[in-house]
């Protein structure tokens, strides 16, 4: 799902997976496993249907039953790094696809001391800064989150997930009213994005936001 998201555009293979692993989940923890995957796969293709910034193909009660019944599975077996990433999922669906910022932060910072891999970690402070950024004008909240968010992505070390947190930082520094810095942050996205080989839409959206900045720069 990583690589179609950030690359190829092709879910196809990733749902396929899916499906046998689905035929051939065995015990609960493997069905809650499943769900949350599927609850992924129905988001990135929401993200993947956007158009001049609109979500085109969206079913936000589908994939939010699919995150609510793997946190539901993972709360009762006491899987702490399962249900923070499940309450990240269920957080998503407010915030992205419900336009819920208040009814997504709760998840979010539920979720944040429970997380355990780098890149949910990152997710949620991703979602927590957009929520002060967008949602409360806290802006030097949000861009200490979103410095996080980078942090852990870097961390990782997989270059799909780098680009897309320095464009978040730049675009906060933008709407912060610092177009300079901005500038500076959203050029390097754009080179990340470049040398990552991402999908055009991303490349386009880092030369979109770069040309804001230069602009208010100007």
């Amino acid at each position: 799902m990583t690589e179609a998201a950030f690359r190829t555009g092709d879910f196809s293979r990733a749902e396929k997976l899916l499906r046998d692993a689905s035929a051939a989940a065995s015990g609960m923890k493997a069905e809650a496993d499943v769900l949350h995957q599927q609850g992924w796969l129905m988001h990135w293709r929401a993200i993947e249907s956007i158009v001049d910034g609109q979500i085109q193909e969206a079913y936000p009660d589908a994939e939010e039953a699919l995150f609510q019944r793997a946190l539901d599975i993972r709360r009762s077996l006491g899987d702490t790094a399962g249900v923070a990433a499940s309450l990240l999922g269920v957080g998503l669906v407010r915030q992205v696809l419900r336009h819920d910022g208040a009814g997504a932060i709760g998840l979010f910072r539920e979720a944040l001391p429970l997380a355990g891999d780098l890149i949910t970690r990152s997710e949620i402070h991703r979602h927590i800064g957009f929520h002060l950024l967008v949602g409360e004008k806290s802006y030097g909240d949000a861009l200490r989150h979103l410095q996080t968010s980078l942090d852990l992505r870097e961390e990782h070390g997989d270059a799909r997930w780098v680009p897309s947190g320095t464009l978040a930082l730049g675009q906060a520094l933008l709407m912060a009213g610092r177009p300079v810095e901005a500038a500076q942050r959203l050029r390097v996205a754009l080179d990340q994005s470049r040398a990552a080989g991402l999908r055009p839409q991303r490349i386009a959206q880092a030369e979109d936001w770069l040309r804001r900045a230069a602009a208010a720069t100007a």
